[in-house]
């Protein structure tokens, strides 16, 4: 007999921390200008790394792990990933931002490639097209603040897709919480320097509450999405995280007045689309190769 409270566990977890994980880019996007990327980074990071070591309040040693060059690397990438990401979201239109940066599977597929020396199929090279297509017809190739904003979507998404591969090699020795206990406090000592040059105060009660609830929507919506995974198959749990596209663009449109039109719909689908099946290709095995 099939357990349904076990089944809709997965599903659960994912479309959660897909609408938490959109809350946190809507309140990035409210912050008032005079909160830069880097106070922003910190604020996340800092505050995350406090809630995650009252985790590991009674360990003599919370940062004991397996390869600590590795996880300091992969905190190191996903920190410049949520830099840049942070950046694209308060230049552009929230939900140009974001399905820009849904890119990623294509930049993972690259660096399994390089890295673990995984051979393309056919298929999976079409896909990557597919999804280039996707990029272009999205991108603005003028070059104005806007250009600027969607380089630093697609950079974010680079090095998004190098923290999925580092990450393959980590999660086999190492739990989902050391991994981004790592990557909050690398990136709390990345940012530290220049939070530290310009400190910047909460001014009234509603940014405190903005960044209260950033530190809170970001662990939880991390540690919600770790657990899901213990629950579905990994192109599973892909697709339903897939749904922030969905839900932050809503937001934008309905919210920020973000700009709809044909070129967004196309481009955000071959992206999305591309990138399921890409993540789905990973799961379910290979095909005849390029070599």
């Amino acid at each position: 007999m099939i357990d349904t409270k076990t089944n809709m566990t997965g599903p659960f977890l994912m479309l959660s921390a897909a609408i938490l994980f959109t809350l946190m880019n809507i309140l990035v996007k409210l912050m008032p200008y005079g909160y830069t990327v880097w106070h922003l980074g910190f604020i996340r990071c800092f505050g995350g790394m406090l809630v995650l070591l009252s985790f590991f309040r009674r360990k003599k040693n919370p940062y004991k792990g397996y390869n600590i060059p590795l996880l300091i690397l992969r905190g190191c990438t996903g920190a410049i990933g949520f830099f840049s990401v942070v950046t694209a979201v308060r230049v552009l239109p929230i939900s140009t931002a974001i399905v820009l940066f849904y890119s990623f599977p294509l930049f993972a597929g690259l660096f399994g490639f390089v890295i673990y020396k995984e051979k393309l199929t056919l298929f999976q090279a079409g896909c990557m097209v597919v999804l280039i297509v996707g990029v272009t017809v999205l991108f603005d190739f003028r070059l104005t603040g806007s250009g600027y904003g969607q380089i630093m979507a697609i950079v974010g998404a680079v090095f998004a897709g190098l923290t999925v591969t580092l990450i393959r090699s980590l999660i086999k020795e190492n739990g989902p919480v050391i991994i981004y206990l790592y990557f909050c406090t690398t990136g709390m000592l990345l940012t530290l320097p220049s939070f530290l040059m310009t400190p910047i105060i909460p001014a009234s009660a509603s940014e405190w509450a903005m960044i209260i609830g950033i530190v809170i929507t970001s662990v939880t919506a991390q540690l919600l999405m770790n657990r899901g995974f213990l629950f579905c198959q990994g192109f599973e749990g892909a697709s339903y995280m897939s749904c922030e596209v969905l839900f932050t663009s809503f937001a934008g449109i309905l919210f920020f007045n973000d700009p709809v039109n044909l070129r967004f719909f196309i481009g955000g689908f071959l992206i999305v689309g591309s990138g399921l099946v890409l993540n789905r290709l990973s799961i379910v095995g290979k095909k005849p190769s390029l070599g």
